[in-house]
Parts: C-alpha cells; sequence; structure tokens
C-alpha cells in the first residue's frame, strides 16, 4: 500500500503561481512513476502531468505544457507540481496517483493503482 496526501492548494489570482505537493507513505516511493491529474466541477478527471520513477523524464498534457512544472524528491518521499501563469481554468481539485511498472506515464486513470485525497486550487479572474 501506498498512503498519498496532498496539500498547497488554495486561491490564487489569474497569472499567478502555486506549487502543491504529494507527501507518500508506505511502500518505497521511489518504485512508483508519479502523476498528477485534476477534476473541474462537472468534469473529468483529466491528466496533467506525470514523472518517471527516478525522475529524469516528465509528460504534461498539452494544456499545460510550458506552464507547469512536475518533480520529484525521492529521499522526502514527495512530488510536486509548480504552477505558473495560471488561468481560471485551472480550477480544480488537483490529486496525485502513483503508478508502479509499465510506462512512466498515462492518461488513463485505471492504470494508476494509488490515488490521494486531493487539494482544490481555485484561480480567481
Amino acid at each position: 500500500q501506498v498512503q498519498l496526501v496532498e496539500s498547497g492548494g488554495g486561491l490564487v489570482q489569474a497569472g499567478g503561481s502555486v506549487r502543491v505537493s504529494c507527501a507518500a507513505s508506505g511502500r518505497t516511493f521511489s518504485n512508483y512513476h508519479m502523476g498528477w491529474f485534476r477534476q473541474a466541477p462537472g468534469k473529468e478527471r483529466e491528466f496533467v502531468a506525470a514523472i518517471r520513477w527516478g525522475g529524469g523524464r516528465t509528460y504534461y498534457a498539452d494544456s499545460v505544457e510550458g506552464r507547469f512544472t512536475i518533480s520529484r524528491d525521492n529521499a522526502r518521499n514527495t512530488v510536486y507540481l509548480q504552477m505558473n501563469s495560471l488561468k481560471p481554468e485551472d480550477t480544480a481539485v488537483y490529486y496525485c496517483a502513483a503508478k508502479r511498472g509499465g510506462s512512466y506515464w498515462s492518461p488513463a486513470k485505471d492504470e494508476y493503482d494509488y490515488w490521494g485525497q486531493g487539494t482544490q486550487v481555485t484561480v480567481s479572474s
């Protein structure tokens, strides 16, 4: 089992920045690829970004490419999502997820093995 706990969300103005974190406990964090998803009200949960288990390789959804940065610190069992140049359409609950094996990224929710409870990010216009 891997337990994931997100933090760092909140209210931010359009054009601003926020960093959300995901702390992992349980099984060896460095064995897992990590991803971030988000879900806006009335919409499906969508893929945002992913990072390979050892870092070094990342992948982003087109909607956030160039604005968001995913990173991880395996010594701290934590993955981060730095979000810059935020837009109102980025408003959502952000979830981290752990994926063991296979490709380091996938847009398919059911390919991830563990999920956090989510943290709200609200971008005001």
